[in-house]
């Protein structure tokens, strides 16, 4: 019996193959399982023509079978078979297919796609198994045939027996090693988790023997084995049905069953485009924020599919990072695979499809924030902070997409608001959309910066996050309308008669200030009379990009280069506390040294910045107390 060989190309390929194209062996079942149902399409296809033939899609399946004794898997299929020529070319040189020149051949119709055009998949059952044996016989041949191989030595073919049409790939699984266990691809549990991993929406039964225990008759505790073969896979995906067909219910089923996350989607999106591009996908929005979400193990993407068949458990190409909370799956028959379907081309077709998909997530967030506020409320407190790091990250090059989506806590409605509703309502006269910085909506109410914008009757925006003004200074203006802190040296808000009245004694009392700022010394930029304070003493602002809660941050990040803000200390000169400062510094230099440092850090304190000298400071207040 001649062996023939492999071209010397299809060997190195071979052996790059089994060695490194493929990262994980099971996959060599979902490429056989592949090709199988590639081979009863044909004949389908075959039948559309012929009419000599018939197709009764009921009578063709495919089985899948273990002899554990003799170390053999074998897939069966009840397809179009193999001829000898067919087995010498589609089996004798690596990477040639022939669904791929049957598909070019016929027209297909009713919607049907054949999955296997590149025949590459076939040898990844060398990964598992010391020898490949394929048995076919074509559709309207007498005879049969064997093809055989033991890897890149070559194969031989020779006449076989088969009673019917059809194909039956036998492989001798190998002996377990020290690295790898090869027994479990003779475990029917094992096998049918990679069948319903990969295989799950084949449109053809995948049949298996599989043993059911069961109460014997007449017995109340005594159980018995009995083998009977069962059909693995669900065939029909729910994406290829009628969205009209589909009640909620199958939506969050699904959502469970591909184990999405552990609660019920907020919003799911059923996708169907038969344009340019051909896909269907299934999208949902998570109510909760899974536990791993904003560590490195979280591993965006959607599931991918080609033609009903699993690729890629997470396609990270098709999520932007903004929006890499979303689950869900994508299946087209339009994309671009190159040697294997774990490999993809990143062609200009998943580009398409993947910029669809972001048009459509944005979307319908954007109707779940105008039509039902509840449920957009609710997501947006497990995922808005990764929307604000969408506006901040990539230079600000996404927040055109993204600022209309965003949305804060308001001063005046005690909820959420957005930028759109927040604008509506500025009157006339307001320059700037006000907003403050705290730990918490109750500090940032108490804050002293915040008392002469909400005197005018402004409204300000409470920001929480670390990530709040970040993104807001990439943002920089909503509706021509310039964010402004309420910290900021110019509020824009012109000072009324009673400021003015003080303009005198401010400058009288210029050399105080410029004392007060030499105690200071490093630790402010200026000492400066205010015009926002009208209950509290004392407060922080800055002049410049830093404030004082980004500087709290950049300090917290790991290589802090210790960028601080520009500090002014601001005195209220309204406040009785301000004659204590006059006196002292007419009388009494040691007490205005101990006053200064006080209300420093006062406004250090109502900042949430650490007092450099605690000590010191309690010290200093047991002074004013005796």
């Amino acid at each position: 019996m001649e062996t023939k060989q492999f071209k010397a190309e299809s060997k190195r390929l071979l052996d790059m193959m089994i060695n490194s194209i493929y990262t994980h062996r099971e996959i060599f079942l979902r490429e056989l399982i592949s090709n199988a149902s590639d081979a009863i399409d044909k004949l389908y296809y075959k039948a559309l023509s012929d009419d000599s033939l018939s197709f009764d899609k009921d009578s063709y399946y495919i089985k899948v079978e273990v002899d554990k004794e003799n170390r053999a898997l074998k897939i069966t299929d009840t397809g179009i078979g193999m001829s000898k020529d067919e087995l010498e070319n589609n089996l004798g040189t690596i990477a040639k297919s022939g669904s791929l020149a049957f598909k070019n051949e016929n027209e297909l119709k009713d919607g049907h796609e054949i999955i296997g055009q590149f025949g590459v998949g076939f040898y990844a059952a060398f990964m598992v198994a010391d020898v490949v044996t394929v048995i076919s016989k074509s559709l309207g041949s007498e005879d049969a045939y064997k093809w055989e191989s033991m890897g890149a030595d070559g194969y031989t073919i020779v006449p076989s027996e088969k009673d019917s049409v059809g194909t039956e790939i036998i492989l001798k699984i190998k002996e377990n090693t020290e690295e790898e266990n090869y027994d479990e691809y003779l475990d029917e549990y094992r096998l049918k988790g990679i069948i319903k991993k990969y295989s799950d929406f084949i449109r053809y039964p995948i049949k298996m023997d599989v043993i059911k225990r069961r109460l014997k008759e007449g017995s109340e505790n005594e159980y018995e084995e009995n083998q009977e073969e069962q059909i693995i896979n669900s065939m029909v995906p729910i994406w290829r049905k009628n969205k009209s067909e589909l009640t909620p219910e199958d939506y969050n089923n699904f959502y469970a069953e591909k184990r999405y996350g552990f609660d019920e989607p907020i919003k799911h999106i059923h996708i169907s485009v038969d344009g340019a591009v051909r896909y269907n996908a299934i999208l949902y929005i998570p109510e909760k924020i899974p536990f791993d979400y904003y560590s490195q193990e979280y591993e965006k993407g959607l599931e991918l599919y080609s033609n009903g068949v699993l690729i890629m458990n997470k396609c990270s190409d098709l999520l932007p990072d903004y929006f890499s909370f979303v689950k869900g799956m994508v299946d087209s028959e339009d994309l671009s695979l190159n040697i294997s379907r774990e490999m993809l081309q990143h062609d200009r077709q998943l580009k398409l499809i993947a910029k669809n998909i972001n048009k459509k997530i944005k979307s319908e967030l954007e109707n779940l924030l105008k039509n039902e506020r509840e449920k957009y409320e609710e997501f947006y407190k497990s995922f808005g902070r990764q929307l604000k790091y969408g506006v901040y990250s990539d230079y600000g090059m996404h927040k055109e997409e993204l600022q209309g989506l965003l949305m804060f806590y308001s001063s005046k409605e005690k909820k959420m608001v957005s930028f759109d509703e927040y604008v509506s309502r500025m009157p006339e006269e307001q320059k700037y959309i006000y907003y403050a910085s705290g730990e918490s909506y109750d500090r940032i109410d108490k804050l002293p910066q915040t008392e002469l914008v909400s005197e005018k009757g402004y409204e300000i925006l409470y920001f929480t996050d670390e990530i709040d003004e970040f993104a807001i200074r990439m943002l920089m203006t909503y509706k021509d309308k310039e964010f402004k802190s309420v910290s900021s040296g110019d509020l824009g808000i012109e000072a009324d008669e009673k400021q003015n009245d003080t303009a005198s004694e401010v400058t009288e009392n210029k050399d105080l200030f410029e004392y007060m700022k030499g105690i200071l010394s490093d630790k402010v930029k200026d000492v400066r009379v205010s015009k926002r304070l009208k209950s509290h003493p004392v407060c922080l602002t800055t002049d410049g990009e830093v404030t004082i809660e980004m500087e709290k941050i950049l300090k917290a990040m790991p290589g802090n280069q210790n960028i601080k803000a520009d500090k002014v200390l601001e005195i209220n000169i309204n406040h009785e506390v301000f004659q204590s400062l006059k006196d002292s510094f007419e009388n009494d230099k040691n007490k205005l040294n101990l006053y200064t440092n006080l209300l420093y850090n006062q406004a250090l304190l109502i900042e949430g910045l650490p007092i450099q000298d605690p000590v010191e400071f309690t010290n200093n207040i047991c002074k004013i107390m005796v």
